[in-house]
């Protein structure tokens, strides 16, 4: 086997992986059991139909990727701590729960990844006398490199999910206590006014406002659902917004106002952070303008001034 074929196939295991991790991050349940779905589906149709004919009617993913990820992250949880189970658990919480993943889903991922590093290792024993995988310096830095990514990549990715829930959110908060202020001022309840926000709006404040209702509606203290959505998404924004309720709603205090003031400080809030990400600009900039755009400024600059040089014969002159 040459190391062409050896480095194709390892590239076309790698998209594989790729593809296997996109599937079962995207197409993985969201809450909803598919069996359920399907059966209410057949029995709208009237058709009698079997579990196993309903079993098979689900996507591929369903039926064969998603059971194998489980189980691999159901044996790679036996050997992770709790604590670290339970921050992933925390951030797929703040993250959305993004594709119905769970934390042994998520193990799976990695698991996955730390299988693709260990591949490197079982193709360097196939391959043949003095090719490139038999050096073992490349072994070990192809097995360390994929190994590492491979666990890695998929916390990175669920950190830049919360970090992009956490932003929208901080965006949608101001707009969100002016309108829980009108709505509390003409004459409805706080919780009547969350609702409200949930039914207006589709971001992930109104979804965070609409499950507080929820379970308020199910019997669940309203202080202890606020400060449940405050550990959910993990913004000291909100933190100091319910705390700024509850206390209201313990002293007696006039809910409209503290609601008038939260949005003062909400929407200050929002423009000193704007303000930041305006200053972080131009040093951001400097990477893209060093790499790409003053090589280019120097193309278009030098070389017509060389080919004129050229052209004019001083070169051979100086010859």
């Amino acid at each position: 086997m040459s190391v062409t074929v050896i480095i194709i196939v390892l590239v076309a295991l790698v998209i594989v992986g790729a593809i296997i991790l996109v599937v079962v991050g995207v197409r993985s349940p969201q809450g909803e059991d598919p069996l359920q779905s399907r059966l209410a589906e057949y029995a709208s149709k009237g058709e009698a139909v079997s579990l196993e004919e309903v079993e098979l009617s689900q996507p591929f993913g369903q039926r064969i990727i998603v059971p194998i990820a489980r189980k691999l992250g159901e044996i790679s949880l036996r050997f992770t701590p709790q604590n670290a189970i339970q921050q992933v658990a925390r951030k797929l919480e703040r993250a959305g729960n993004p594709g119905g993943l769970d934390p042994a889903l998520f193990f799976s991922l990695r698991f996955v990844g730390l299988l693709l590093g260990g591949l490197f290792i079982g193709l360097s024993f196939i391959a043949p006398a003095g090719s490139l995988l038999k050096r073992q310096t490349v072994v070990i830095l192809l097995t360390l490199g994929t190994s590492v990514m491979g666990f890695y990549l998929p916390d990175l990715w669920l950190g830049s999910l919360v970090s992009r829930r956490q932003k929208e959110i901080r965006k949608a908060m101001p707009d969100a206590l002016d309108l829980l202020t009108i709505c509390v001022e003409a004459g409805l309840g706080f919780d009547a006014a969350m609702a409200k926000i949930y039914e207006k709006w589709t971001n992930e404040l109104a979804r965070a406002f609409g499950r507080v209702v929820r379970e308020v509606q199910l019997g669940k203290l309203r202080r202890e659902a606020l400060r449940d959505m405050a550990d959910r998404l993990g913004i000291p924004e909100m933190t100091s917004f319910v705390a700024a309720v509850i206390q209201s709603e313990q002293l007696g205090v006039s809910m409209s106002q503290v609601l008038r003031i939260q949005a003062d400080q909400m929407r200050v809030k929002r423009r000193q952070i704007a303000e930041e990400e305006a200053h972080k600009a131009p040093i951001k900039m400097l990477i893209p303008m060093g790499l790409f755009i003053f090589p280019s400024i120097c193309i278009v600059l030098m070389v017509p001034a060389v080919l004129k040089i050229i052209s004019s014969g001083v070169i051979g002159a100086l010859q």
